[in-house]
């Protein structure tokens, strides 16, 4: 910047410019250098660009592995990143207190996700589960308790998450248990899923079984992702009947004609040079789709388009040079008894 300032003074004074004409224009094209995008910043940038890009290409449990760990940071929340890793090739382990770190990590070649996506839970408590289990592998969930020193809250944090089937298949199982030890901690055998000590009661919940809806929905709720099956592929079948098609189905839907498609909100965007548009992107469990707004008919709908979390969108899909959108006409949301899943907004 020396060396341009004394070319730029030079060049403005052989023009006869005013002395605090120059000293306002070198002041403020140095300012500018502070913070803008000079060619250094711009090569670098290119490199993490490309670098990103090869590893998602050839390493991608490795690539999302990194995502994961290093969030918040990028674009996507980590649901979404967890689906599109599975449309990836990646194959996905949940959280379990046997296996799991505080932050993801890659175990045979399968992305194994960690602690650290246990909503509220602390690190310190993971690296203590870490390090008992070093020393051995918990032989029930008294033992976890024990070794680990959980407090109330982590335990049932764990529990609600699945993070703890280990010791029983269903999380009503595992809260069960937890109940029981609360009330006495003598009562759970040192193994896995047997019966209470004095044998009057099951080491399994009473209550009805929860159903996969269900299942996905309080992953959500403990873990703002799931590694089951998308929110929508259980919404499909009621989906199909008021035809709404699929993201991948979108693509093969001809240019102009009326659509119906929904989807998780995962994407809202209405950049300062769009003159008032909106672009949403929702995912289902085939893939994304792209939906505009144009700004009368956003302002007709902008508490719907501001909140809803789960969107059926109805108007013209138009496809232009490969680039496929849904011109939003009329929206609808849909709701759900329980958390669904967290969108990316105005960022």
């Amino acid at each position: 910047m020396q060396k341009v300032e004394k070319k730029l003074r030079a060049a403005m004074e052989r023009k006869k410019v005013q002395p605090e004409t120059i000293e306002q224009i070198i002041k403020a094209v140095g300012s500018f250098a502070l913070y803008g995008f000079p060619e250094s910043h711009s090569a670098s940038f290119a490199l993490i660009a490309y670098a990103s890009a090869y590893l998602k290409a050839h390493h991608p449990a490795a690539f999302y592995c990194a995502m994961l760990n290093n969030w918040p940071m990028g674009f996507y929340h980590p649901t979404t990143l967890v689906k599109d890793a599975e449309r990836h090739g990646v194959r996905l382990h949940p959280i379990d207190v046997m296996h799991s770190d505080w932050l993801c990590t890659i175990q045979r070649g399968v992305l194994r996700l960690g602690l650290r996506y246990v909503s509220g839970f602390g690190e310190a408590t993971a690296h203590r589960i870490e390090t008992a289990r070093e020393c051995a592998p918990f032989a029930s969930l008294g033992d976890l308790v024990a070794r680990a020193a959980l407090q109330e809250d982590e335990r049932l944090r764990l529990a609600r998450a699945g993070a703890c089937a280990a010791f029983g298949a269903r999380r009503r199982d595992v809260l069960w248990q937890l109940a029981a030890l609360d009330r006495d901690p003598t009562t759970l055998f040192a193994a896995a899923g047997r019966s209470w000590v004095d044998g009057s009661a099951p080491a399994t919940s009473p209550l009805p079984r929860t159903t996969p809806l269900e299942d996905t929905l309080a992953d959500y709720a403990s873990m703002g992702l799931t590694t089951g099956p998308h929110v929508m592929a259980h919404l499909r079948a009621g989906l199909q009947r008021q035809r709404v098609v699929s993201s991948a189905e979108v693509r093969g839907v001809p240019n102009g004609r009326y659509v119906r498609v929904a989807g998780h909100v995962i994407v809202r965007q209405r950049p300062g040079t769009a003159k008032g548009m909106l672009f949403l992107t929702l995912e289902d469990e085939t893939g994304t789709c792209n939906v505009a707004v144009r700004p009368d008919v956003f302002r007709l709908h902008r508490r719907l388009l501001h909140t809803a979390r789960l969107l059926r969108v109805e108007g013209p899909l138009q496809s232009v040079d490969g680039v496929i959108h849904v011109l939003g006409r009329a929206f609808e949301e849909i709701t759900l008894a329980g958390a669904a899943p967290p969108s990316h907004d105005f960022h």
